[in-house]
């Protein structure tokens, strides 16, 4: 009975330390970055919900609407008394909503640019509005140190909560529960409220003046940013703090989540964005920009980096987005999309609980240079490996292989110039790679020994072997260079490391002498 032919097992050496890894390969996409002049420090930043995720920007006296195709300005709003503050696009992309300095909120439709509704309770700098997840009412936090509840249709208060100490600057309903409300004030504290009690419900002291807060999707873990520092709470367990990271010099500014809620990002006065996988709130990547950050956000497809900066300075970075990516995003939204055939059979089992299931095994397809080795033809094996731009170490695998099985002579065997020319290319191109030079060394060895006879009788193969021989009398200089260098290293070292001892030693002498001094002193002292 025949065994089962197994296919070559590529071998895996160390992978090298580097600094690039896969999640900083991901945020450096987001590149050409386009920077906009503002009149004024951008204070926020916000993303609509729907596509094509436009985002409005709040500078000075105006609320801007920019394009997220074109990057250029497609609704401006300045009817404003004083300078303007969180401007908002409300979750169907149709409204916005922005406090200002005077107390005043107002929303507008974004494609007429006309005030909507007006509220005026407010005595004092409005610097949170928000809509609420039911989209008929919104959330606004002042200098007044309220926080106030509106509902649009009637354009009237329906609750106001007191209790923070100072300016409250930062807050946001819940994106599982419209009845809970968020809110951080420069008393140091973030507020849990409830509409339904009507009042406070828990209190997190962050120790510094918040200045950004932020809610998982699922309300049990709160993040707030204040001074360098940003920490976690835990609201299932009454507010207890879970992570406090301090990974900014100055104070942070703005936090958003990317689409998953897998990556925090935050935005400081250092001039850094900073990335955190929230699995264990590890920093895996950092963006630095030419003047303090003021207020960041990430699109709702993670395609648009946007940062606003205090000298004005707007920038808009794009990561190209590739198709595999958007169909796999497309599927996604459809299988929860209600009404689908995939929404209704979902998390349904094909097979019952006892069900005898017969797995289909899928024939395994070799490559083809499995094939001539399953067949013993090794110098096609060889050739079908150099001729299909194998990576390297398949090709080293391979040789590997043939060596183990006897057949190097065999594959290297009855070839003319042209089909030597490969195997010479690879060799020239990879013997001085540290990985693969001894195996390289010993196949050139063989491969001079079988076609030495033959020299001068190819020009296209001298050349290559010309050029091997000089890759390798570079490759030794290179070597002995090194060696010289090591060697004056160690001599450097031998020298400092005795120079380090005789010190010691000379200091220990020197301290056994004055105290032998001092006895002989001592004693003489006593004979007298």
């Amino acid at each position: 009975m025949s065994s089962e032919f197994k296919s070559l097992t590529v071998k895996k050496y160390p992978r090298l330390p580097g600094r690039k890894t896969s999640e900083s390969r991901y945020w450096r996409k987001f590149k050409s970055p386009i920077v906009v002049k503002e009149f004024a420090a951008v204070s926020a930043i916000h993303f609509s919900e729907t596509s094509p995720y436009d985002f409005a920007v709040t500078a000075s006296t105006r609320v801007q609407i920019y394009s997220s195709k074109t990057h250029q300005v497609k609704k401006t709003i300045s009817r404003f008394k004083d300078v303007a503050y969180s401007g908002t696009i409300r979750a169907d992309g149709r409204l916005v909503v922005a406090g200002d300095a005077t107390g005043l909120i107002q929303i507008f439709d974004i494609g007429s640019r006309a005030i909507l509704r007006t509220f005026r309770e407010h005595r004092h700098p409005v610097h949170v509005t928000k809509f609420s997840t039911d989209k008929t009412q919104i959330l606004s936090a002042s200098d007044d140190k309220t926080v106030r509840i509106w509902d649009m249709p009637s354009e009237t208060p329906l609750i106001m909560f007191t209790g923070h100490e100072d300016y409250i600057r930062t807050g946001m309903v819940s994106y599982d529960n419209p009845h809970l409300i968020l809110s951080g004030s420069y008393d140091q504290t973030v507020k849990l409220w409830d509409v339904r009690t009507q009042g406070c419900v828990m209190t997190m002291n962050h120790g510094a003046p918040v200045e950004a807060v932020e809610m998982f999707p699922d309300g049990g873990v709160i993040v707030s940013a204040g001074g360098p520092s940003l920490k976690v709470f835990d609201i299932l367990a009454g507010g207890r703090p879970m992570h406090s990271l301090s990974n900014h010099q100055k104070t942070i500014t703005s936090l958003c989540f990317d689409h998953s809620h897998s990556r925090l990002l935050t935005g400081s006065l250092d001039q850094h964005v900073k990335v955190y996988n929230v699995q264990d709130y590890s920093v895996v990547h950092s963006v630095k920009y030419p003047a303090p950050v003021m207020s960041v956000a990430l699109s709702p497809d993670d395609t648009h980096l946007v940062a606003g900066m205090a000298g004005g300075l707007l920038s808009i970075r794009q990561r190209v987005v590739k198709s595999a990516e958007v169909q796999l995003r497309r599927a996604q939204e459809e299988q929860t999309r209600g009404g689908s055939f995939k929404y209704f059979v979902r998390g349904q089992r094909r097979a019952a609980e006892g069900d005898f299931t017969v797995e289909s095994q899928k024939k395994r397809r070799l490559k083809e240079y499995d094939r001539y080795l399953k067949a013993f033809q090794y110098g096609n094996a060889l050739d079908a490996c150099l001729r299909t731009n194998q990576p390297p170490v398949t090709t080293v695998s391979l040789i590997q292989e043939l060596i183990h099985r006897d057949g190097l002579r065999q594959a290297l065997s009855g070839r003319d110039d042209i089909s030597l020319e490969p195997l010479a290319q690879f060799l020239v191109k990879n013997i001085n790679n540290p990985r693969y030079t001894s195996l390289l060394v010993d196949v050139t060895m063989v491969m001079i020994d079988m076609y030495t006879a033959v020299l001068g009788q190819s020009p296209l193969i001298d050349e290559l072997f010309m050029r091997l021989r000089a890759k390798v009398k570079l490759e030794i200089a290179f070597q002995k260079q090194l060696q010289s260098v090591i060697g004056s290293m160690d001599m450097l070292f031998a020298k400092s490391t005795s120079t380090s001892v005789g010190v010691a030693v000379h200091n220990e002498l020197a301290s056994t002498q004055g105290s032998s001094s001092y006895s002989a002193k001592a004693g003489t002292t006593v004979l007298s």
